[in-house]
């Protein structure tokens, strides 16, 4: 769905790449920061190598041990179908074994991104703590975590648009009247690599010197806002980077300022930002650990393919957290499994559409955000108010904090909510490699199977159960994954 550009800056038009060879944006399932390696490069560090790394350790397995399956109420029914009072017994000290599950309330996340969205919030899930910085108060960011990693981004919020012009020899004959024939390049919306890494050089704005291993620029660049134009090339990077910049006045260009932004600045966060206006660096990020999810402007990849960019409003998510968007009507859907993403803008923008007086939010449409701690949180959006407040709303709950249970190091298994007030239930699991198939059924207290379902069979699901048909009261649920199974103890009330 394409997002209507209300109270969109001027600037904020829609870019049509005329670089053919920028690549092509993954699906979710795949790790886009491998996509997006060029496979000639040197095997120096690179900023989105540094954020591969980092995903590539979220939620590895500490444990050795592996937990014994429980017998299943199939098993005890068979083993007892001659004695009803005998069965009756087992099931009944069988849900007496299991302890109940409490839902986890939901929180209430209310964001202000102000008028015409003019504010980037960074918000912690955990302790609902927020971070507004205005757009405008950056136009250049620096990745800044190792000395071994680089990446430039521009600020799209404020309206940047960015263009390659040519190498280094072009740099005084710089003629704005051929704008049309630059190389638009935009920030990539798959993962915090940036305008300037993407352009022609091998690390998009340099090349690798393999005798002082400096990154060495090469490349050219134009930032546009407005009517403004300042050409700016990268010269240097070893742990800092030295660029140089010149504005145009309308008849000439400005002498060259250089300037110099050590990694060391801004520590524990991820980029150091510079302001033209103010010539310096200025925070415009919370320390790494303080925030979850950026609500902002930005470019999406509209076809996906490079060709068109088109400004939105909505959400990128940290570099160590991953996504799996579930989309949830009634009932057990058709497609509803997969798999977690590190794509930045796997929530993104999409979950509302323009109706032409308001914003129609898709309540169906479920995301469940993992941290690197492996906590989850399932959100999902209620409200857009535009650009007249820019004021958000949205709803999410700990679902990790439900008695999530690990059968045999293969399967990560919950119940949500329990008791459950409408009879819907939603039966959350994560399979590690794939399974014959997944099954939930679901019995009473006598004994007999009144609920049967097949999951799909491999990767993150969640799916909703609609009991309704079911007469309120206890009931034991089983959950089998290949040779894997558990009961729990449901209310349905």
């Amino acid at each position: 769905m394409t997002e209507h550009p209300e109270g969109s800056n001027s600037n904020q038009q829609i870019n049509k790449s005329t670089n053919q060879q920028q690549p092509k944006r993954p699906t979710p399932e795949i790790n886009s920061n491998q996509q997006m390696n060029k496979s000639t490069k040197p095997q120096t560090p690179h900023a989105r190598d540094q954020f591969k790394s980092t995903n590539q350790q979220i939620n590895k397995s500490t444990k050795n041990q592996t937990s014994n399956a429980r017998e299943s109420p199939t098993k005890q029914l068979n083993n007892n179908k001659h004695n009803p009072l005998k069965m009756k017994k087992t099931i009944l000290l069988a849900a007496m074994s299991l302890f109940g599950m409490i839902a986890t309330a939901q929180t209430a996340g209310t964001v202000t991104m102000g008028p015409a969205y003019g504010n980037q919030v960074y918000y912690k899930l955990a302790t609902q703590a927020q971070n507004a910085y205005p757009n405008n108060s950056w136009d250049i960011a620096f990745y800044r975590v190792s000395a071994m990693s680089m990446g430039v981004r521009t600020n799209e919020a404020k309206g940047i648009l960015t263009y390659e012009v040519g190498p280094n020899s072009t740099w005084s004959t710089v003629d704005v009247s051929q704008e049309a024939n630059w190389t638009s390049l935009n920030n990539s919306d798959t993962a915090w690599e940036g305008a300037f890494d993407r352009g022609t050089a091998t690390y998009g704005w340099g090349e690798y010197n393999v005798v002082t291993h400096h990154v060495v620029g090469s490349v050219v660049f134009v930032l546009k806002t407005g009517t403004a134009f300042k050409k700016i090339k990268i010269d240097d990077y070893f742990g800092g980077y030295t660029f140089t910049f010149s504005d145009w006045t309308g008849t000439a260009w400005t002498a060259d300022q250089t300037v110099t932004v050590a990694n060391s600045a801004s520590a524990d966060r991820f980029y150091n930002y510079y302001s033209f206006t103010t010539n310096g660096t200025v925070i415009a990020e919370p320390i790494n650990t303080e925030w979850d999810l950026l609500f902002t402007k930005y470019n999406a990849d509209y076809y996906g393919d490079g060709s068109l960019y088109y400004p939105v409003t909505g959400v990128l998510t940290h570099p160590t957290v991953q996504v799996s968007e579930n989309v949830e009507p009634t009932g057990i859907p058709a497609s509803p499994t997969m798999a977690y993403s590190t794509n930045i803008s796997t929530i993104g923008y999409d979950w509302k559409t323009f109706n032409g007086t308001g914003y129609t939010i898709n309540t169906n449409k479920a995301f469940y955000v993992k941290l690197a701690n492996g906590t989850v949180y399932r959100l999902v959006f209620a409200t857009f108010e535009g650009s007249a407040t820019g004021v958000i709303t949205f709803n999410y709950q700990d679902v990790t904090s439900l008695s999530t249970e690990e059968l045999g190091n293969k399967v990560t298994f919950a119940v949500y909510p329990n008791p459950t007030p409408n009879k819907r239930i939603s039966i959350v699991y994560d399979v590690v490699g794939s399974s014959d198939k997944n099954t939930v059924s679901i019995y009473s207290l006598t004994g007999a199977k009144v609920y049967d379902a097949q999951l799909p069979a491999t990767g993150f699901s969640n799916s909703e159960l609609d009991l309704s048909n079911l007469n309120s009261g206890v009931y034991i649920l089983k959950f089998q994954s290949g040779e894997y199974s558990t009961t729990k103890k449901i209310v349905l009330q």
